[in-house]
């Protein structure tokens, strides 16, 4: 029996699933960060590597033949010809990339996934800037990519979802001239781009030293891996063109499968390849962080069921915490709109999970409107996917199918990619498939 595992590398912690060949869970553990100083990260990523696999039963490792890591997008550092990083890692949401603005804005094209403040390129010329002692050539990595060459001993090799935020044109599955004249002009800074593969394509196979620690076989190989949102989304099932993934967690990210690439910083919608497909995506500031400051858990649970799903709660709601969003209005000046505050708590809260859905609705409009996908089914995965009353509510109102993915785990979705095949879909999927 062929096993294969996925490593999914999140914001609190690190997960492992190995499936079978049927897409069965035969295994899983986890790893929870660390409390540490940043320029420490890549050693406990690695700690959390290895005790991960570790953690897998022997008779297990050795029937695993393919492995897939994801990471968080845009988390990156820069290594030397050994691999050995260099310099700070920076993660997902570090903003440095700032200070670099007026000049990635003078670099990249207008209206360009990478011009923002957390991206990859972003993180690029801030780390060329303040590394010292950068006098031979640098690979720079995402987090999935330095973890990936620790098993396959092939330095400096990305995948098409990771590298997005770093300028690497996806249509056209290459660096782009504008990128590569940039990288040319860091004058003594000899700085190398990964090498791009396909997510699931075969990398290499596992090193020596790899087998001999910790029992896997020597026929296993190293897969191109994602990012962290992209292998959720291949956990839920979706896989047709107008099916979605609503993530409900802290904040709402929605991301719909269409034919048509959308990439519209106005409204701060971006697309990611797909296999033949592009998924099109956005993030609302609203979500479970709006409701969590005004109930608490038991208060969420008990309240909601008191409400009644198929009536209107009369208040109109654009819920914030703050300030500002970005999807489906990408206005930083946006007020959150939470009154009147009625006395009922069951009462407000209704309110509140109508206003999310209703941004929920306008969001999927936008998408549609934008990509010309007609939505068709609405998987959900996060925290707020439990809530029956809120799933009930949110069909109400989109009036498409709304269901609860049976996977949400990052780590089934990446032991998914493993496999190098989807089962139910091979035509619109062959993109993720091994060459």
């Amino acid at each position: 029996m062929n096993l294969y595992l996925g490593l999914d590398f999140g914001t609190s912690g690190a997960r492992a699933v190995v499936i079978d060949s049927n897409l069965r869970v035969k295994a899983q553990t986890k790893y929870i960060w660390e409390t540490t100083k940043e320029n420490k990260l890549p050693h406990v990523w690695q700690k959390a590597l290895f005790s991960l696999i570790s953690n897998i039963p022997q008779e297990m490792r050795r029937k695993i033949r393919a492995i897939a890591i994801d990471g968080t997008s845009a988390t990156v550092l820069l290594c030397d010809g050994d691999g050995k990083p260099v310099s700070e890692a920076l993660l997902y949401n570090d903003s440095r990339g700032v200070a670099m603005m007026n000049k990635l804005k003078s670099i990249a094209p207008s209206n360009h996934p990478v011009i923002s403040v957390t991206s990859s390129l972003a993180k690029l010329l801030w780390l060329t800037e303040n590394t010292s002692g950068l006098n031979q050539t640098y690979y720079f990595l995402h987090q999935a990519d330095w973890l990936g060459f620790l098993l396959h001993g092939k330095l400096g090799v990305s995948d098409y979802n990771n590298v997005l935020k770093l300028g690497y044109d996806v249509g056209n599955l290459s660096y782009p001239d504008w990128l590569n004249d940039f990288v040319k002009s860091l004058v003594g800074k000899n700085i190398q781009l990964p090498e791009v593969v396909t997510p699931g394509a075969t990398v290499g196979s596992v090193t020596t030293e790899i087998v001999n620690n910790f029992g896997l076989s020597p026929e296993c190989v190293v897969c191109g891996g994602t990012t962290d949102s992209i292998a959720a989304f291949i956990a839920s099932g979706a896989n047709s063109p107008g099916e979605a993934v609503t993530s409900l967690g802290s904040t709402l990210v929605l991301k719909l499968l269409s034919h048509t690439r959308v990439d519209n910083s106005k409204y701060g919608i971006y697309s990611h390849r797909f296999g033949d497909l592009w998924l099109v995506g956005g993030a609302s500031n609203t979500g479970g962080a709006v409701l969590r400051h005004f109930f608490t858990d038991t208060e969420l649970e008990s309240f909601s069921r008191e409400i009644d799903p198929n009536a209107e709660s009369g208040l109109d709601y654009y819920p914030l915490l703050q300030k500002g969003d970005r999807f489906p209005i990408n206005n930083s000046e946006l007020s959150p709109r939470l009154a009147p505050r009625p006395e009922n708590p069951r009462l407000f809260l209704h309110g509140l999970l109508e206003g999310i859905a209703k941004i929920e609705l306008r969001g999927y409009e936008l998408l549609q409107a934008l990509s010309a996908a007609t939505l068709k089914k609405v998987y959900t995965a996060g925290g707020g996917a439990k809530n029956s009353t809120f799933t009930t509510i949110r069909g109400r109102y989109l009036e498409v199918p709304t269901m609860q993915a049976v996977h949400t785990d990052a780590a089934y979705g990446s032991a998914i990619l493993a496999t190098r095949q989807f089962i139910c879909d091979q035509t619109n999927l062959q993109g993720f498939s091994s060459e």
